[in-house]
């Protein structure tokens, strides 16, 4: 069994912040060729949460496991890859070119503490699943009142 590749971090939440993600969301829009040449493509993603984990599902398809990586720390997740362009026919000529090619980079600040210790990740029809178990806290007891 092989693993994807998952790292424990300091502080991803302050990596990027969330007005160079909106400028560069704005230059993709106008114009992909304008966005950062080291981020060329932004996967689409879910993240949802039940009752005892947090789930990030990603539409990577086309990224080698070994091009995957996942870095977690107690605020945030990064998950980055890189799909490679596929080989060039000499005298091919495209009609349409709708795919993005190269690194991607998505952070995403956790809604509520994990437990690292209980963190899955894998990999299957072209897409990433991060499975984070919630940092719960300890029941709560009641404390009897004695009468002095």
């Amino acid at each position: 069994m092989e693993y994807i590749k998952i790292r424990f971090g300091k502080n991803l939440g302050h990596m990027h912040s969330r007005l160079q993600r909106t400028i560069d969301d704005m230059l993709r829009q106008v114009n992909p060729m304008l966005a950062l040449a080291e981020q060329t493509w932004r996967p689409q993603m879910d993240m949802y949460e039940t009752p005892e984990e947090i789930i990030i599902v990603g539409e990577i398809s086309g990224v080698d496991k070994e091009d995957l990586e996942v870095e977690l720390d107690p605020k945030a997740v990064k998950i980055t890859g890189l799909r490679r362009e596929t080989a060039r026919v000499p005298g091919m000529k495209y009609h349409l070119a709708e795919i993005a090619y190269g690194k991607f980079e998505r952070i995403f600040l956790l809604p509520v503490p994990i437990n690292p210790e209980e963190v899955k990740a894998s990999y299957a029809n072209g897409l990433v699943k991060i499975t984070m178990a919630k940092h719960l806290p300890k029941q709560a007891r009641q404390i009897p009142i004695e009468v002095e």
